[in-house]
């Protein structure tokens, strides 16, 4: 009687070494993140970014984001990664239904230049509206000179690179 009191202390305080387990697996190999399959009956648009995979970057297309915070000894990655979200999400939601591409970023030295293609499905007035507006507010946000550089397509079929 006296045994089972003293056995469930053991087993509540191994009780975490208990729950560990070791699985073992082969390794596959098989890199699939970012890559574009052909569907049966589906015919899918691609543009420039994505028709090619994650392993060509640099290769044969180029980064999202431009800056030297990442290199050995940089300044601000972690905030560097924070303020491109902040910055890709804030046009995304204020260019709604506009952006036709990915959005890049390139920082030099104290400018933020941000470049994408944007469909013309506004007018110009009002374009050149949220152009002054996305530059003065991520301006005043980020604390340093942001301008943006879009360039107009009439509809999102322009972008298409390729087809699968």
């Amino acid at each position: 009687m006296s045994l089972i009191p003293y056995l469930r202390s053991i087993l509540i305080n191994q009780n975490n070494v208990a729950k560990r387990y070791l699985h073992v697996s082969t390794v596959l190999h098989k890199v699939q993140a970012g890559r574009y399959r052909p569907k049966p009956k589906v015919m899918q648009p691609l543009t420039y970014e994505m028709a090619y995979p994650p392993h060509e970057i640099a290769s044969k297309k180029s980064w999202n984001s431009w800056n030297t915070s990442n290199v050995k000894d940089g300044n601000r990655p972690s905030e560097t990664t924070i303020e491109d979200l902040f910055i890709r999400n804030f046009v995304e939601g204020t260019w709604h239904g506009l952006i036709a591409s990915e959005i890049i970023i390139k920082r030099q030295h104290n400018i933020i230049r941000i470049a994408g293609i944007v469909m013309r499905k506004v007018t110009p007035i009002k374009m050149h509206f949220l152009l002054g507006y996305t530059e003065e507010l991520l301006s005043y946000w980020l604390h340093c000179p942001v301008k943006m550089e879009i360039l107009t397509v009439n509809d999102k079929d322009d972008v298409v690179y390729k087809i699968i």
